[in-house]
Parts: C-alpha cells; structure tokens; sequence
C-alpha cells in the first residue's frame, strides 16, 4: 500500500516540515492520509457522542494501516431551531457542509475520507461531497436515540411537540407537559422515530456507503463504536480496491433508495435529498419516478410517527438488511450493486433474518401494497407536492375543504393555538420555500399542534415550505412552483376550496383557470426585501423544490 501524496520528493519538502509541525512521525507520513469528517458539537443531541465515534474511526483506520487526521462539519439541530427564524438556517447548510467538505478535502489531499454524520442536512450533505470528490468514502452515523417513556408508552420527539398542542388545548395539564419535557428524548442521538435525520442514515446503508446497522444501531450501544472501528477500517479496504463513491452510488443504488424509502416509510425530506445527492451522481430523480416505485412498493414498517414503534425495534427486528431481504421476495430491490463492504447488496443481505414481522411486516402482509410517501399533482402543485401518505390517517386521505390562508408559519401557529382552525380546514402556509422562506423552514410546530389538539383526522395542512420526519397528518408539503416563484399558492384566497385525493394523486384549487389569472394580476407576489448575508446569497441560487432544492444558479 502506497503512501500519500505528500510522502516523496524534494518538490514536498515545505508540506512536510508543516505535517512535522502537526507532530506526524515519518511512517505516519508515508501512509495513506484519510480525513475524518466530524460533526461533533456540543449543540446537537445526535452529535454530542460523535467524539466518541471519531476515537473508534481513527483507531480502525490506524489498524487498518492508514493515518487519520479529523477535520470538522457544522450541523443544525431542527427540534432546536424549530419555530422561529433559526429554521430558515437548517436546510441551507445542507449545501454549507458539501462546500466546506470539499474544501477541506481538496486543498490537503486527503486520499480517503470517512464522514461522520448523524443529524439531517449533514448526512446528505456529506453524501453530496463524496460524490463531487469520489474518492474512496464511507459512512458511520452517531446513531439513534432510545425512545422515551411515558405513562409505560414509548415517546419521541413527536410526542413532545404534539404535547404542547395537548396542553395549549386543555387537554393535559401543565404537570403532564413537563414530565413529557423531562422524558421524551432520554438520550443521546438522532431523534427515535423515522424522522428526517434516521431516514437519510437508513438510505445511507441502502446506497451502499455506509456498513450493516449504521442506521438502526443506538448511539448509547457499544455495538456504535464497534462500527465506527469497522468502519475505519474497511475505508482502507475501499482504498485498496480504489471503490470509489460513484462505482456505489449508481442509478440502481438510487432506485434501491427509494425504494426502501417507500417501504420504511421515510421522511419527506428524502425527496428533497435524493434527488440532490443523485445529481452530484450525474443522476435525475425527478418526483414521476418516485410514484412509479411507491405504486409497486408496499409499505413494510410503521415507526414513529407513523405507528409506535421506534428505531430500537427496527435494529432488533433485523435492521434496513431485513427490510431490503424482504422487498427482494418481489425483486424489487437490484441485487447486484456493489457497496462499500467490497460485497453486492445481494451478499450483503444473504444472511439478512426478518426477527419479528409485527415491526417489519412480511411481504405479503404489508401495511399497505403502495409505499410510505406519494408525489400529488393538480393546479396548486403543477411540478408537485409531497405528503408521507403512511402516517396520514384513513378518514384524510381523500378532504375536500375551505383554504386558511397564512403568508407565514408565525401567523399560522398564532391561529392554530387561538383555536382559529376548525375541523374540515386546509391550513395553506406560503412564502416558506426554498427561496421565499428563504431556506424552506419546516412546520413541525402547526402540525403538531394540531395533532395534539385531537384535529389530525380532519385538518389538512399545505404549504410550500417543508415538514419534519416527525410530523404526522395531511400535511403535504414542497408545494412547487413556491409562492415567491408565481406559483398558484400564492393566489390562494380564504375560502377557496381545496380538494386533496392521495391515493390519485392529485391536489386541486377549484377556482377557474379564468379567476387565477385575474388574481395574478392583482395579488401582489410578497419578497422579503430584509434578507441578509448567507440567507440573501442562497434565495438567490436555490432551485425548486421538485429539483431537490439545489443550488444551480
């Protein structure tokens, strides 16, 4: 195995002087050097163990025969910047990690990387850099949190916001609301249910770039570490046999991913991210495809906030390798894909044992025979909308009712918790795209409430901004064109009738085509003209929604 980069020739005399200043010894020099891609911080529940993670790499890559040097990744807790202007600074750093990352990346030479993501935009952030970099990568999240307990049920983050509408309803007492404050995220980690942050780490694992468990596996569990280690040193590995991230992540990964995506039962926020990530790939996901796997897909899993069970389960019913053995039952899943184990998916899951089908429902026992989320259409959404059809109850699936126009989440939620909304309502919240929000804030707040307010079997919610994994309803989300875009949204009046049918597809303002365009010429497109520094650059680049919010101007 070679050394690196700089390890030879008198032309690397000066890097060389600074890696003696880094304290390196001359054999550390003349290994590899593989990067350690951090997102450790002291902010983030799911990034507060990495450290502990980044130890466990460094280690395996050293045994591997590797010297690993750590450089760092920002991350944004959502449950903390939910609710207020700080959600306009999640999504956005999505494309800040990718940049930086391959920054850092290419100006010291590093000839294989191992990323340590954990929480939402840094996993497809970091799945991004790795591809515009394609040298050999792999992934080992910080893991899942345990779910909480209250009152003998399991809780999660969900149940803490939903809580807050329970209280602001009367319907729990103050009392209840702080034992659900003290109990409902009891440890470190990505939040328990199949939320955004757990979705995209299951997808990892899928694509290929990540080993068996790296989505399921607690960050409290020492099995955590005893990954991180395999991880370390497995990269070597990749470096030895030069796989590289776009020999993973290939057009049948990415069909591999969305499928598994429809039958976990994912997040929303996957159709933001996939399609980015393929687009680094050289690869278009566009929402159409999504809908054509989701119509032969069955949904297999019902985590929070779904059903009741929780990231825990998932890893002791068998993990995603059970999940993908079971779809392979169809042939629904490509087997021949190769992955970052050196093997193919196929010999990766040979082994793979479905341990309880009441977490993992069989094949022919799903929970439903089309996947977790649908992409609607109709004059609303004419490029599309996102709803994650398996947590929305029966009774919502087909609604039909007056809009509740809000140009904000702060004037929505103001309502809600006033008990403005009432049952059959379509809650519409706009100006909260990508580029209108900016940053395409998500509306984890209003659904909640309303759920915990008992009005999720009759209130429907949409908006052109975003909604968090752990939102349960109708709410549908990614509305595409956005408002600030001239998309009909912004034409919607108090009133108008909505018609939303999931199961065809379909999202449908039922006011003239004649009317509409006499709104347009009357209704004024409202931009936020106070925006600044990095939000200013970014509503400036952003693409939309239905092209996975990228930055391409």
């Amino acid at each position: 195995m070679g050394g690196n980069y700089f390890c030879e020739g008198s032309e690397m005399s000066s890097q060389r002087s600074l890696f003696n200043a880094l304290g390196m010894t001359k054999e550390e020099m003349n290994r590899p050097l593989v990067g350690i891609v951090s997102s450790y911080n002291e902010i983030v529940p799911g990034h507060m163990n990495i450290d502990k993670i980044v130890e466990a790499v460094k280690l395996g890559v050293a045994m591997g025969g590797g010297t690993p040097v750590v450089f760092p990744a920002i991350a944004v807790c959502d449950g903390i910047a939910m609710g207020h202007k700080g959600m306009k600074y999640s999504l956005v750093t999505r494309d800040l990690i990718a940049d930086s990352t391959e920054c850092m990346a290419l100006a010291h030479h590093f000839d294989a990387l191992v990323m340590i993501p954990n929480c939402d935009k840094n996993v497809p952030g970091l799945l991004m850099a790795s591809a515009r970099l394609n040298i050999p990568t792999i992934f080992v999240s910080g893991g899942p949190m345990l779910a909480g307990h209250v009152k003998g049920k399991k809780t999660s983050l969900s149940s803490m916001f939903e809580a807050v509408g329970a209280y602001k309803a009367n319907k729990i007492t103050e009392e209840e609301l702080c034992e659900y404050e003290n109990k409902a995220c009891p440890t470190c980690g990505s939040c328990s249910g199949m939320y955004t942050a757990n979705s995209m780490n299951c997808l990892t694992e899928v694509l290929g770039m990540g080993l068996r468990g790296n989505g399921t596996i607690p960050a409290v569990y020492s099995e955590r570490i005893k990954l991180a280690k395999m991880a370390g040193m497995q990269v070597m590995e990749l470096y030895r046999k030069n796989i590289r991230p776009l020999d993973i992540m290939t057009e049948k990964a990415f069909q591999n991913a969305l499928t598994a995506d429809m039958a976990l039962g994912c997040s929303t926020n996957s159709m933001l991210h996939l399609p980015a990530i393929a687009h680094e790939c050289g690869i278009e996901i566009n929402l159409d495809i999504a809908n054509e796997i989701s119509a032969k897909t069955p949904n297999l899993c019902h985590l929070a906030p779904a059903g009741h069970t929780y990231m825990e389960d998932l890893n002791e019913a068998g993990g995603v390798y059970a999940v993908l053995k079971e779809l392979t039952k169809k042939n629904l899943i490509n087997t021949d894909c190769i992955t970052c184990t050196g093997k193919t998916v196929g010999e990766n899951i040979a082994d793979a044992v479905n341990k309880n089908p009441e977490i993992i429902r069989t094949i022919d026992n799903p929970y439903s025979e089309t996947g977790g989320i649908a992409v609607l259409r109709g004059n609303l959404a004419p490029d599309g909308c996102v709803v994650k059809r398996s947590a929305v109850a029966k009774e919502m699936l087909v609604h039909r009712g007056p809009a509740k126009v809000f140009d904000s989440e702060e004037e929505a939620i103001k309502v809600i918790y006033a008990g403005g909304i009432k049952a059959g309502d379509v809650v519409v919240i706009r100006y909260e795209g990508p580029a209108g929000g900016p940053g395409m804030r998500e509306m984890l707040s209003p659904t909640s409430a309303i759920a915990g307010m008992g009005l999720d079997k009759d209130v429907a919610l949409i908006t052109d901004g975003r909604f968090s994994g752990a939102t349960r309803g109708a709410a549908i989300g990614h509305i595409s064109p956005e408002a600030v875009s001239g998309g009909n949204i912004a034409y919607v009046h108090d009133g108008d009738m909505i018609s939303i049918n999931i199961p065809e597809y379909s999202i449908t303002l039922e006011v003239s085509d004649e009317e509409l365009e006499n709104r347009k010429k009357t209704d004024e497109i409202k931009i936020k003209k106070d925006i600044k520094g990095y939000l200013r650059r970014y509503s400036q680049m952003v693409s939309s929604a239905d092209k996975g919010a990228i930055i391409n101007k």
